[in-house]
């Protein structure tokens, strides 16, 4: 069984590429701390395809909390100095943006920002 689920913040914004077939792929990183020992944050990458990718691009910025659920996957590639480098990171099957709308404006929030109260409280009948 490979399943893996991590909840942290966003060092940086979400990269969006595609690949030449056209498909989206994002990469973010999220720190986590660690349960036991306060002073120790894991970084971990994470990778997500097609349109999850394109939403995480979209509204998963540096700083905002997300839980991501997904499997680890390790790879080995050549880097600038023909060095192997072996990679972790985690394949998301799910994302879930968790920062609170009050503190992550975005452009699906400010859509509904003009509606206003459908009802006022003192109306509600509950």
């Amino acid at each position: 069984m490979n399943t893996i689920n991590i909840i942290g913040n966003l060092t940086r914004d979400t990269e969006l590429k595609y690949t030449p077939t056209g498909k989206a792929v994002a990469t973010f990183t999220l720190a986590v701390p660690d349960r036991f020992n306060k002073e120790k944050t894991d970084f971990i990458d994470c990778v997500v395809w097609n349109k999850l990718a394109e939403l995480c691009a979209e509204y998963l910025k540096k700083g905002n909390k997300a839980g991501v659920t997904g499997r680890l996957s390790t790879r080995t590639y050549k880097n600038k100095e023909d060095r192997n480098v072996k990679v972790a990171e985690i394949i998301a099957d799910d994302v879930a943006f968790l920062t609170p709308k009050s503190e992550s404006r975005t452009a699906a929030n400010e859509a509904f920002e003009g509606m206003g109260r459908m009802q006022d409280e003192d109306e509600i009948p509950f």
